[in-house]
This record gives C-alpha cells, structure tokens and sequence, in this order.
C-alpha cells in the first residue's frame, strides 16, 4: 500500500518576495535529507499579519520566517520568545509546536557562528558596527554575549543608534558608545568592523561612506551582505590589508539554526551553501 504524506510546510512572511535566495537554500536542504517539506514565499500586508498567524495555526505549518516589516510587529503574536529574542526586540524565525508559537532571532546568532567557522574569536574584541536597523541590533546583541569588550554604533538616525548603544551597554557585559553619522565618518580603533547596512546589496554597487584609510592591515573587516559576496567595501578593506569576510557564511549559518529549530536534524550546511553560491553566480 503506498502511504500519502502530507507535505509540511515552512512559510517566509515578508515582502518583497521577488528575490529570494533563502527558498532555493531551504529546499536544496530538505531534499538533500529526504524531507517531503516545503519552503514557501508569502507576501502578507502589515494590516493582515494578525489573520496570517491564524493560518499558519490553522495549516500546521512548522514555522516560518519573517522578513522586513514584520520582524518586531510579529512579537505581539507569540505565546513565548526566547531570551535573546527579548532582548533584541525582534525576530526572524518562528517555531511552532504543540500549537504554541515561539520567537526567535538567528540573525545574530548566525553572525557569531560564521564568525567563530571562521577562526574569530570574538572574547574582548573592540568592534564598531556601521548601522543600526534590525540586523545591526541582532548582531551587537550575540557579539556582546558572546563576549566582545565594547561595540560602537555608527548610525545617521540618531535616535535609533544612541537606542541601540544604550541597550548594549545596560543589558549586555559590554561596553558602548554612539557615533552620529555625517558626511564621510571617521572610523575608531577597533579590533573588529561590520557593516550591517544594506549599501551594496546587489544590484547596488556602492560602498558605506567611510573613511577607508583608517582600515589598518589585520583589522577583520565583516560585510552581512551576501551578494554579491565580495563588494565594494569589502574590496577596498582589503586593500588597506585588512582581513575581510562575507555575509554568505552568516546566511548559510542562520538558516541552518532555523532548519534545526522546526526539524529537530542538524543542517546539510554545505549543500545550502553550494546551493546559495550558484544562486549567487
């Protein structure tokens, strides 16, 4: 007798959907373990993101993903988040089980996991982070647990950076400082520099507007963008010599958290991501 299964589905709430290289990740990894599961995009208005988690009850779905402009809006939804969730306000991953719904963040986390794949030890790094947007205040937060000495936070809006800083410094071991962005901004002495801005993202070809002569050689410089995955600003680091590092990594590693979150099976990482690297190509 052939036995029917159902196929379990795990949604991405967020818009745009156009481009979306996690989907091709996601399914590269069920298939590659023999999951009859599905990795859907979903375009879902601010207004119907109430009715949205009532189906997602309703489908049994294992969880999904939440993208800009859900991500903070979402929390109001859960039955519980998790304590790194709470202190970075925000989440990206949702799990779902039993009927409850817990919220979780791996931006971070994923950040840190790449890091460390890296051979970075973040213990007592200086770090200053270029933004302060939702995966600004991910990373800042896991780079602070996992031990950094002090973050500072180069932002233009100058509220939400000095918010940002203000929460490093009273919530976490680490120590912070708020710089306002303007003109072409000075960059401290620093162990560590991340952008965690959207400037470059393809099909944009820009680099942050820094001053690239205070990179110094050895410095680790870290871009989140993933594509292209050697951009602008990471090409003109490295020619100060700094030792420099792409957002692919901290795709692949957040995805994979997520992946173990609703499937309980460690992640085929390298199968997700020689899957993202043709996507990319």
């Amino acid at each position: 007798m052939t036995k029917n299964y159902l196929a379990q589905l795990v949604g991405v709430f967020g818009d745009p959907i156009e481009e979306n290289p996690t989907v091709v990740m996601m399914e590269a990894a069920f298939a590659a373990l023999g999951l009859n599961w599905r990795y859907i995009n979903f375009r879902i208005r601010e207004e119907d993101l109430a009715e949205a988690f009532v189906g997602l009850r309703a489908m049994n779905f294992a969880g999904i993903n939440l993208t800009i402009p859900h991500k903070v809006n979402a929390l109001q939804y859960m039955d519980q988040l998790t304590p790194n969730a709470q202190l970075i306000g925000a989440i990206n991953t949702v799990i779902a089980h039993d009927g409850a719904l817990t919220g979780d963040n791996t931006d971070g986390q994923g950040f840190v996991t790449s890091m460390r794949e890296n051979g970075i030890d973040l213990k007592d790094k200086r770090i200053v982070v270029l933004g302060a947007g939702g995966a600004s205040r991910a990373i800042c937060v896991e780079c602070a647990l996992a031990g950094c000495s002090s973050i500072d936070i180069i932002n233009r809006n100058e509220a939400r950076g000095q918010t940002l800083s203000d929460l490093i410094a009273e919530r976490t071991p680490a120590d912070s400082g708020f710089i306002k962005w303007e003109g072409t901004a000075r960059i401290p002495a620093c162990d560590i520099l991340i952008n965690a801005t959207d400037v470059g993202l393809f099909p944009g070809t820009g680099r942050p507007d820094i001053v690239y002569e205070d990179i110094h050689p050895g410095m680790i410089v870290q871009d989140i963008i993933p594509n292209p995955a050697n951009t602008y600003f990471l090409q003109s680091a490295a020619k100060m010599g700094a030792r420099t590092h792409d957002g692919l990594g901290m795709l692949v590693c957040q995805g994979a958290i997520a992946f173990h979150r609703w499937t309980g099976l460690e992640a085929p990482v390298e199968v997700m991501k020689r899957a993202l690297e043709q996507e990319f190509a």
